[in-house]
């Protein structure tokens, strides 16, 4: 009895609401702003998730009503379960659809464009807004894992509706929580066995994991009868991934298991502190190096000045008997009458001699001398934050690891790093203390990207924070601040630029949804230079 009022009561709701509704085939409809998501990765999914409304008419009569949910796989479609939109097989050419999104001031009309009722299953197109696109998590779900369910429950908006306009206007999703209680066939068709609470409006909502992530399609919940729990069917990924696909549909899949910013960061804080024990062991085997190479060097160098002066000592003697030598031989010639030759022997004997005492007293000590050493502790092979020297191309491969990942994309990249923070010949960073930064803030997608380069380490992070529209809307008049777009030598400019983002900075969330890791090394047939 409760049902049945409660569904007249809707029918009623619907009737009054339907002027607004036949507006929609030549006009959008203007609403007030349903208020920020939440900075979250359930809230973030949320941005993505409608209201899809169906009205047929017959004669200028309305003759049927459709209320379901559904999520976006593209800015601009729409995935929904067939049965939301069964009027249409009912009274074909006479069904308006309505698309509603959680935020925002305006609601559009869309057409089916693939449609599987085997498997409960729509996809629906609608011009406007763009909307952010929902990812599929396509890795395994472990049963008792915590799943959520995004969507319009019809009893909340019978319980909460002060006019037939509430049914219309942005409203952000209700989200309801529970556990993976398995996998199961129901009418050929794979579907997930949850207990997170969902009722008739939720059909065609999404099922999430933790990181916001589809992996069903809410359409069906088990009676509750004499006490009894009550459980939810969500169409598998598997499904829908296989719907999208026959229909052409290109949509955003991630395989990586969901994992926190804070587990990140802890694996972070460890590579890092490997990674600076790993330094100090080999500066200390370096330094171990210096001092046996100096010790050899030292060795080496008391060996050849002990030679020296040995050989020093030895020409000394033999200049000493050549003098006594050509002294005696002067007596020889003087002997003979030869007094002239004797002179110039006695002359000669005598300057040998004197050069041997010479030589003899000035003879080296042996005593050997180093450059003082620089220690090894202390050089560093990191390339100073303020050299203008480029680095050239980079090849930078995605680091699992160290990344969360929600909905981005994780294929490598081909970085080029020129003078001053000039990335790709195009972009200019800011310093950030030993770092580069640039902050992403685009006009129409709903996420803010900073992108950091670390010339020391050659790592290259991308976090992504994923920001309702009234938060996109005050970081863009942040943003519009900034002059320094393409890449400049001015250092005040570069200086401004770090000052502007630190403003951006303060309007972001604490922690953002997504962080991905790259580590970098020259490209091949490209040198890195640190300068």
């Amino acid at each position: 009895m409760v049902a049945a009022i409660l569904f007249h009561l809707s029918r009623s709701l619907w009737q009054r609401a339907w002027p607004l509704w036949a507006a929609l085939p030549t006009a959008l409809l203007l609403c007030s702003l349903a208020g920020p998501a939440r900075a979250d990765d359930i809230s973030a999914t949320a941005r993505g998730v409608v209201r899809v409304v169906t009205i047929a008419i017959v004669d200028d009569e309305v003759v049927g009503f459709g209320h379901g949910s559904g999520f976006a796989v593209a800015p601009n479609r729409i995935v929904t379960n067939a049965h939301v939109v069964e009027l249409l097989t009912r009274y074909p050419g006479n069904v308006v659809i309505g698309i509603v999104p959680s935020e925002g001031s305006k609601s559009y009309q869309g057409k089916v464009i693939a449609i599987d009722t085997v498997h409960d299953l729509a996809l629906i197109e609608f011009s406007g807004t763009p909307l952010p696109p929902v990812a599929l998590y396509t890795g395994p779900v472990s049963e008792g894992g915590m799943v959520t369910a995004l969507g319009y429950p019809g009893n909340v908006d019978l319980a909460t509706a002060r006019s037939a306009v509430d049914y219309i206007h942005p409203l952000s999703p209700i989200r309801t929580e529970g556990v993976f209680s398995g996998r199961r066939q129901m009418s050929g068709t794979d579907v997930l066995l949850h207990t997170a609470g969902i009722a008739r409006g939720n059909s065609g909502g999404p099922l999430l994991d933790p990181c916001g992530r589809v992996i069903g399609v809410n359409s069906a919940i088990t009676r509750g009868e004499e006490g009894d729990s009550s459980f939810g069917f969500a169409i598998a990924d598997s499904e829908l991934a296989a719907f999208l696909t026959k229909a052409k549909q290109p949509f955003q899949a991630v395989g990586m298991p969901c994992t926190s910013i804070a587990e990140i960061d802890k694996a972070e804080r460890e590579a890092d502190a490997q990674a600076s024990a790993e330094a100090d062991t080999a500066k200390r085997d370096a330094a171990g190096k210096a001092v046996l190479a100096r010790e050899a060097a030292l060795t080496a160098a008391r060996d050849a000045a002990d030679r020296h002066r040995e050989n020093v000592m030895a020409i000394a003697t033999l200049m000493l008997v050549l003098g006594a030598m050509a002294i005696g031989a002067g007596g020889l010639l003087d002997a003979q009458a030869m007094r002239r030759k004797a002179i110039w022997a006695w002359a000669i004997g005598g300057l040998v001699m004197v050069g041997a005492v010479v030589v003899f007293v000035l003879r080296p000590t042996g005593t050997v001398s180093l450059p003082a050493a620089t220690p090894a502790a202390i050089v560093s092979l990191a390339p100073t934050v303020s050299s203008t020297t480029p680095l050239g191309k980079l090849q930078c491969r995605f680091v699992p690891e160290r990344s969360r990942v929600v909905s981005s994309s994780t294929t490598d990249l081909t970085l080029d790093w020129g003078k001053a923070g000039c990335m790709n010949g195009r972009v200019q960073y800011a310093e950030n203390g030993s770092k580069w930064d640039r902050i992403l803030v685009p006009a129409e997608e709903q996420t803010v990207s900073i992108l950091q380069f670390d010339p020391a380490t050659l790592s290259y992070v991308t976090t992504r924070y994923f920001l309702g529209a009234a938060e996109m809307d005050s970081v863009r008049k942040i943003r519009s601040q900034v002059t320094v777009k393409a890449c400049s030598t001015d250092e005040a400019g570069r200086a401004n630029l770090a000052t502007q983002q630190s403003a951006i900075r303060t309007a972001l969330p604490a922690q953002p949804n997504e962080k991905i890791v790259y580590r970098c090394t020259a490209a091949s047939g490209a040198a890195a230079s640190g300068g």
